[in-house]
């Protein structure tokens, strides 16, 4: 491996990193409302269950977080990764649209995440 290119467990600390931000912080601690008005444009849900999926999904990111940093079976945890993200961005896009500050910007930033959550797969252990 070239000398320039970072630890594998740096790369692993700095996707985890991400998940736990988003899973903990933002979703399970509440610290980013918007996300939640963003779920409660989800047809099915209300406020309320709204509120319940929200730390669902703080604690099954915050799970994620785990699981790259284990770097156990690492190429079903970046297709995890993959699928989670594509479904929240795809579900973000179709009902909340109005509500997300950059949508090309979120695209492009989860686009570069997953890159590096796949390289991190990759990387020997």
């Amino acid at each position: 491996m070239n000398a320039a290119f970072p630890p594998a467990l740096l790369i692993r600390f700095a996707v985890a990193g991400v998940w736990l931000y988003e899973g903990l912080w933002c979703k399970l601690l509440g610290r980013q409302p918007n996300q939640l008005r963003i779920v409660e444009t989800v047809p099915p849900f209300g406020s309320a269950a709204a509120a319940t999926f929200l730390k669902l999904l703080g604690a099954a990111e915050t799970t994620l977080a785990a699981w790259v940093l284990s770097g156990i079976l690492p190429v079903p945890c970046a297709a995890v990764q993959t699928a989670l993200l594509v479904l929240l961005n795809a579900g973000g896009l179709l009902w909340a649209r109005r509500l997300i500050h950059d949508p090309g910007g979120m695209i492009v930033k989860n686009f570069a995440f997953l890159v590096l959550a796949w390289v991190s797969a990759a990387l020997p252990r």
